[in-house]
C-alpha cells in the first residue's frame, strides 16, 4: 500500500515538473501573469493617486487583480497540451488522477510566484498596513489552493474550445465567485486587525470550497480527460 501511495505521488511530480521544465522554457504563463498583474496595480495605484480608500476596498481590489491575472495564464495547464500535441502520450503515460493532480499542483506554483511579486507591491503601492498578518497569510494561501482547485479543472474543460481565452473567464467567474467573496471578506479581517478567531467562519468556508472543488474535479476530470 505504501508503495503503491509513493508510486502515485511519484508519478504527480513528474508531471507537476514537466509542466514546470515546460513553462520555464518559453515563460508564457509566468510572464502573463506577473505582467497583467503588475500593470494592473500599476494603473489602479496611479488612479487612485492622493485619494483616500476605505482600507476594506483595498481587499477587494487586492482579490479583483489576483483574480483578472490568474485568468490570464492559469489556462495553459491544458491548452499547452493541446497546442503541442502532447495530450495523447500524456493520457497514455500517465493516470487521470495523476494528471490532475500534477496540473493543479503546477497551477498552484504558478499562483505562489504570482503573489510573491504582486502581495508585497499592492502594500507598498497602496501603502497598506496589515492588522493581522497570520490571518492575512491564511486567507491568502486557502484562497490560492481554491482558486487552483476550481481552474484547473476549468482549464482541461475549455483546453479544446476555440475562443480559449474568453470562455476560460466566463466560466471562471460564477465558479470562483464564492471563492472571492468569502477571500475580500476574510482579508478585510486581517487588514482591520481582527483575530483569527474572528476570521475563522470564512477560514472554514475556504477550506470547505477547496475540498468540495478538488473532489468534485478528481470525480469528474475522467470523464473530460478521456472525452
Amino acid at each position: 500500500m505504501a508503495t503503491r501511495s509513493y508510486g502515485w505521488v511519484s508519478e504527480v511530480s513528474a508531471v507537476w515538473r514537466k509542466d514546470l521544465r515546460a513553462e520555464f522554457r518559453t515563460k508564457y504563463a509566468i510572464n502573463a501573469l506577473i505582467m497583467f498583474a503588475v500593470t494592473t496595480l500599476t494603473v489602479v495605484s496611479f488612479s487612485i493617486g492622493p485619494y483616500a480608500i476605505a482600507r476594506e476596498v483595498m481587499a477587494a481590489l487586492l482579490w479583483i487583480i489576483l483574480f483578472f491575472s490568474a485568468m490570464s495564464g492559469l489556462s495553459r495547464a491544458f491548452i499547452h497540451e493541446e497546442e503541442t500535441r502532447t495530450v495523447n502520450a500524456l493520457r497514455l503515460s500517465a493516470r487521470p488522477s495523476v494528471v490532475l493532480v500534477g496540473k493543479l499542483a503546477f497551477n498552484i506554483s504558478l499562483l505562489i510566484m504570482l503573489e510573491a511579486v504582486v502581495v508585497p507591491l499592492f502594500l507598498i503601492l497602496m501603502n497598506l498596513h496589515i492588522g493581522n498578518y497570520s490571518l492575512f497569510l491564511l486567507v491568502l494561501v486557502l484562497g490560492t489552493m481554491g482558486l487552483a482547485g476550481a481552474t484547473t479543472i476549468i482549464a482541461a474543460i475549455i483546453a479544446k474550445a476555440s475562443s480559449k481565452g474568453a470562455l476560460f473567464a466566463v466560466l471562471s467567474f460564477p465558479i470562483l465567485l464564492p471563492l472571492l467573496v468569502m477571500a475580500i471578506n476574510g482579508t478585510k479581517l486581517a487588514i482591520n486587525g481582527a483575530p483569527v478567531a474572528e476570521g475563522l467562519p470564512e477560514v472554514r468556508m475556504l477550506i470547505s470550497y477547496t475540498v468540495v472543488m478538488v473532489t468534485a474535479s478528481l470525480m469528474l476530470f475522467e470523464f473530460v480527460w478521456n472525452e
